[in-house]
């Protein structure tokens, strides 16, 4: 698979979690002898899978303005740049609705995503009990909401799903828009943009803006927690791990932030 069909190591490891227990039954039935998937995968298959990494400031900055400034992706800008300053999962920005965006608390409430399945759309309740959560929005991330509805075609009819209307991301169709969509965007957006900037290589998917949102906010010093609260992770290990991917400057900032507090006192 990984070499004949250029499967990567991820989708390898999906089929060989779905045979295994299969095979396992089996094997408990007495109908064969040994379970030939019970072995660990990386010691016969190359682990080629790529880290997902964050991408800083000034690159994100670049890729903002260069989709701001084109004719053919502009329209995908607000939603973007909502991706990248609020963290949302991006089935999580689907599931959107206007009635989520309270813009006298300046907050978004997120408690659904929306999927499409088998042609079929479907919205379902967020990942986790964590994934439910209410967060506060800035100026700017305010202003791409109000700039969204005001583009909003006017459609004679607002597509309804499990008793919820109104969501605010449609397509051409004046569906909703669901996750395909938008990482076919960012595809395409990604392709012009590496023929704008070729040594940038940079393949920047809706899970980047995520990765890199909450990148920004670990350097920026702000309680883990409280990070926690705002990725809607269940588990403060996935937050955690984001600070094994600060670095040296990172560090030293820290260090400097302490010998200045000793200098106050």
């Amino acid at each position: 698979m990984q070499n004949e069909r250029e499967k990567g190591y991820a989708t390898i490891h999906t089929f060989k979690k779905v045979l295994s227990p299969a095979f396992q039954t089996a094997v408990e039935d007495d109908l064969i002898v040994k379970n030939p998937f019970n072995f660990k995968l990386s010691s016969v298959v190359e682990n080629n899978s790529k880290t997902r990494e964050a991408i800083t400031v000034e690159q994100e900055e670049q890729f903002l303005n260069f989709i701001k400034e084109s004719s053919d992706y502009s329209k995908y800008y607000e939603g973007i740049y909502i991706l990248f300053n609020t963290g949302l999962r991006i089935s999580e920005l689907c599931g959107l609705t206007i009635a989520d965006i309270d813009f006298n608390e300046m907050t978004l409430n997120v408690n659904k995503q929306l999927a499409k399945i088998n042609g079929k759309y479907s919205v379902e309740e967020v990942k986790t009990a964590a994934g439910k959560r209410v967060l506060p929005l800035s100026n700017n991330v305010l202003e791409m909401f109000k700039s969204i509805i005001e583009k909003r075609r006017k459609v004679k009819k607002e597509p309804m799903f499990n008793g919820y209307s109104g969501f605010i991301f449609l397509n051409k169709s004046n569906n909703p828009m669901v996750s395909i969509d938008w990482q076919l965007a960012f595809r395409k957006i990604s392709y012009a943009y590496i023929e704008e900037y070729p040594n940038s290589k940079l393949n920047i998917t809706p899970h980047t803006c995520r990765h890199t949102y909450c990148s920004n906010m670990a350097k920026s010093g702000i309680n883990p927690k409280a990070l926690q609260y705002l990725m809607g992770h269940s588990n403060i290990g996935v937050t955690l791990n984001v600070y094994t991917h600060l670095g040296l400057e990172d560090a030293r900032a820290e260090i400097c932030k302490i010998l200045d507090a000793k200098k106050v006192r």
